[in-house]
């Protein structure tokens, strides 16, 4: 009888993620501080979503593009962090092939969007404190909206190939991914053809760096890594860039001291 995870399929109807491999004894346990981060980073994302939708007083550039990475870190970890835990938790590790495309192209495109994020963020400061009287006419409303929809568009075009060139691949290897999500260079490798165009589009150099220069390195630890960055960004932006900004912190205060009073 052959084995169906090796049988020769051309798109197969199902990947199986294995999670963290060789540390399946520690699923459980690993899963612990995840989910408490994750939880975390959802709290603190919606509580900036809801201040900053909610207080007049922060319709403002900043606050703006505060907004707007709360909601890509939403996205970003959701994308990830639920099928994680679904794997560790009730070893839920089936994932239909539509399904890992999606997961992928949300993944690749929202973590390419909270960089983007971050440089608004950043460009927004550097013209508040280098050019604060004009800070006024250079960031109005118009300005933040086509700042926002460029970084939109430019993480979902870039990452848009993704997808179809996963799709345009031939699978008769195996259907078993050793990861907890389908990241793009993790689902090529096991396409049975040329997959030399992939190191050769830009926006994937990163992670083939790390594949060809880390291959000494237990594919355990690089998974490892790979989690932490799903989880730790959404939930200690909302600390650096919400409850650190006065702002929203007397917001906060105000809105449970009423609730409470």
């Amino acid at each position: 009888m052959s084995d169906s995870n090796t049988t020769d399929f051309t798109n197969p109807s199902a990947f199986i993620l294995l999670g963290i491999p060789g540390l399946e004894a520690a699923h459980i346990w690993i899963s612990i501080p995840i989910c408490a981060m994750y939880a975390i980073a959802v709290l603190g994302n919606f509580k900036i979503l809801f201040i900053v939708k909610r207080e007049p007083s922060l319709h403002e550039p900043m606050y703006y593009f505060l907004f707007m990475l709360a909601v890509t870190d939403f996205v970003m970890s959701t994308s990830t962090i639920p099928k994680m835990l679904s794997i560790f938790w009730f070893n839920s590790r089936e994932i239909s092939f539509s399904a890992c495309l999606t997961q992928m192209y949300f993944v690749h495109s929202f973590s390419t969007m909270e960089s983007g994020m971050l440089a608004a963020m950043a460009f927004d400061r550097y013209v508040a404190i280098c050019h604060p009287l004009r800070y006024s006419t250079t960031l109005t409303n118009s300005a933040v909206a086509k700042i926002g929809l460029a970084v939109v568009l430019r993480s979902g075009i870039l990452t848009l190939p993704y997808p179809f060139l996963v799709r345009r691949y031939p699978y008769c290897r195996t259907n078993i991914i050793p990861h907890f999500y389908c990241g793009h260079v993790a689902v090529v490798k096991l396409a049975c053809a040329d997959i030399r165009i992939i190191t050769l589009y830009i926006p994937d150099l990163f992670s083939s760096f790390m594949q060809r220069f880390g291959d000494n390195v237990p594919l355990r630890f690089l998974i490892l890594i790979t989690s932490v960055y799903q989880v730790v960004p959404p939930m200690i932006h909302p600390i650096i860039y919400g409850m650190r900004t006065k702002q929203i912190r007397d917001r906060l205060h105000r809105l449970f001291t009423h609730k409470y009073a």
